[in-house]
């Protein structure tokens, strides 16, 4: 009966040491020379995903695959498929910093999918190659901010608030009142500096001038084929472009392919499905409210303007 007890107890660790541990560490590629192929897709955040923009992106994520490429000896270069329109900042700066510091000892290559624009452009900039399609959407180099104002919207729910502030600007983010003609120069002025950041960061990848990437800033999307006139990429074709053309890099001849998976427990694999957005879905469903609702809850709690590196979507919706 003991016996028995111990062997359920291990099946039962068993089965939620699968749960837990990332589906991406698994691997049963044999050994030899490999290209590691890493997808990037979704929005760029500084972790976890979003209900409404589904999959993202995220420093943490990059990083652990990117080690995991470097680590093995195996691995003479890396293909990073990139499908993103962007998203905050620093996270766009942090990826950034990894590709640059991995691509110091292995080859790395993008691979840009139907879109990889703006802060998704940004994530690829200082690969060592860029490929993308005909039809991809990128570039839209440039900068977006904004505060909503929903004064209006608390005075018609009859939700009035009082707020207490240290320093004449302290509240300029919150949404319940109309910027003041200084305080939207201290906005445009900050938007202005990641601008900056934006073309300085292309140009030392791109290997153009700071002009000439201002030029190309715009905000505007680009096909693939006019970023490949205007040297935001460097070649056209598909994933087996980018792998190829990593393998030439690398110096190696029919290399294995490693596709590394996003990591997540192997429930969440199994699934389908974000745990974190289900659970969120599921709390705020239970309080009664609608995807309306929800949705105007998530705006309601993101009033700060936090800069993004980011495509405006409405067209594509």
């Amino acid at each position: 009966m003991r016996k028995k007890k111990v062997t359920v107890i291990a099946l039962a660790m068993l089965l939620l040491a699968t749960m837990l541990i990332p589906a991406g560490c698994i691997s049963v590629t044999p050994a030899g020379d490999k290209i590691a192929v890493i997808s990037l897709s979704g929005s760029i955040t500084a972790g976890g995903s979003s209900l409404l923009w589904g999959s993202a992106i995220t420093p943490s994520s990059v990083r652990e695959q990117l080690n995991k490429a470097e680590r093995d000896a195996a691995v003479k270069a890396i293909v990073l498929r990139v499908d993103s329109p962007g998203g905050a900042v620093v996270p766009c700066q942090e990826i950034s910093a990894e590709i640059e510091k991995v691509k110091q000892s292995k080859p790395v290559v993008v691979s840009m999918g139907s879109m990889a624009a703006s802060g998704g452009y940004y994530i690829s900039a200082k690969a060592d190659k860029i490929v993308a399609l005909p039809g991809t959407s990128t570039g839209s180099i440039g900068v977006i901010s904004t505060i909503p104002n929903v004064k209006g919207l608390y005075d018609k729910l009859g939700i009035e608030m009082q707020t207490f502030t240290g320093g004449k600007h302290k509240d300029m983010y919150s949404g319940l009142r109309e910027l003041t003609p200084e305080e939207k120069e201290i906005m445009q002025q900050m938007v202005d500096d990641y601008y900056e950041q934006f073309v300085e960061m292309v140009a030392e990848g791109r290997g153009l001038s700071n002009e000439q990437v201002r030029n190309l800033a715009t905000g505007q999307l680009y096909t693939g084929d006019q970023a490949r006139e205007l040297g935001l990429v460097d070649e056209l074709g598909g994933l087996d472009t980018a792998i190829d053309l990593a393998a030439e890099l690398a110096g190696v001849t029919a290399p294995q392919i490693e596709y590394y998976r996003p990591p997540k427990s192997l429930l969440e694999s199994l699934l389908g499905l974000n745990l974190g957005s289900l659970v969120y879905a599921v709390q705020m469903r239970l309080l009664g409210l609608s995807g309306q609702d929800i949705a105007l809850l998530q705006a309601l709690n993101h009033t700060f303007p936090e800069p993004q590196y980011l495509v405006s979507l409405t067209a594509f919706l």
